[in-house]
Order: structure tokens, then C-alpha cells, then sequence
């Protein structure tokens, strides 16, 4: 997916007992890698969606002086959860094998202000930080503060079963 933005930012570093196992990987090391980035990233944007799901809906209204928004209409929503993924998993300068979850595209209402529809990454960032007409309701932040450890885990697995494969 092109243009998908990083909505929150989690650092897993490897242990240098890990960084020493994918170095025994000589012939599939990038392979397995991309592996472990991929599952544990699954498992982040697994929570951030299913707190997505759950946001509350609201139906579309004018808002009168000092209202604000505590929901959404169910067609963001939707536009939300499709327009959410995984990007590619690429090898940064450093050594780092990174990934971005987040947002792209535009939804499927187009409004005067925007005639291809409210860019989907405007939208989550308003629900998720708050605005002068929506109120704040984090959904990305505490599914990266909840799935951090399940993450964590998963990428171990793919690497302890690499690792045994090759044994």
C-alpha cells in the first residue's frame, strides 16, 4: 500500500542473542526477517483495528457553538477500516528492517471541502488526538500499548522456529 502514514511509532529492538541467531540464517536472513517484522506488526494492527471497530458511531449533524463530535457516521468508519494496513517491510540505513500500519486514501463521501473525499489519515488523526469540533478517543495508542508484548512474542516464534528448521 503507497502512501500509508505511520500513525504511532513502536521500537522493538532485538536482543543481541537474536541479532546473533539471524546471523547464523545466513541464506534466508532477510527472508525471515521480513517474516518476523510482518508477524509481529500483524499482531498491532489486529488491535488497532479491533479498537477501530469498536468506536462508537454517531450520525452526521450540524454542530451548534462549542459541540463536538463523539462519534462518527458508520461510512467513515468503514472508509477507516478499509483504508487501514500494513506497509512494505524495507531495510532502512541503519540495518533496521521497518514497517508502517496506518491509513491511506481518501473516503467515500466527498464534501465541498474535499472532492475526493476526507483524507482518511486526517480522519483517524482527528479521533484519535481531538479536535476544535471532535473529541479525543485514542483507538491507536493503547493498541500499540497493548499488543507491544504479543508482538514481542510473536517475532521470537518466527525466529526460534527459523532457527530450528535449520538445526
Amino acid at each position: 500500500m503507497g502512501g500509508i502514514s505511520l500513525m504511532a511509532r513502536m521500537l522493538i529492538k532485538a536482543s543481541e542473542a537474536y541479532t546473533l541467531m539471524l546471523s547464523r540464517l545466513q541464506t534466508n536472513q532477510e527472508k525471515i526477517a521480513k517474516q518476523a517484522v510482518y508477524a509481529g506488526a500483524k499482531v498491532v494492527a489486529d488491535k488497532i483495528k479491533q479498537n477501530l471497530v469498536a468506536l462508537p458511531e454517531e450520525n452526521f449533524k450540524h454542530l451548534k457553538n462549542g459541540e463536538q463530535f463523539s462519534g462518527l457516521p458508520k461510512r467513515h468508519k468503514l472508509d477507516l477500516v478499509h483504508s487501514f494496513g500494513i506497509a512494505k517491510i524495507s531495510l532502512d540505513n541503519q540495518g533496521n528492517w521497518n514497517t508502517k500500519i496506518g491509513f491511506d486514501g481518501y473516503g467515500s463521501m466527498p464534501t465541498k471541502k474535499y472532492p475526493n473525499g476526507l483524507p482518511n489519515q486526517l480522519l483517524a488523526r482527528s479521533i484519535e488526538s481531538g479536535s476544535s469540533v471532535r473529541k479525543k478517543t485514542p483507538f491507536v495508542r493503547p493498541g500499540l500499548n497493548s499488543s507491544k508484548g504479543e508482538a514481542e512474542k510473536q517475532m521470537e516464534q518466527v525466529i526460534n522456529e527459523a532457527l530450528q528448521k535449520q538445526e
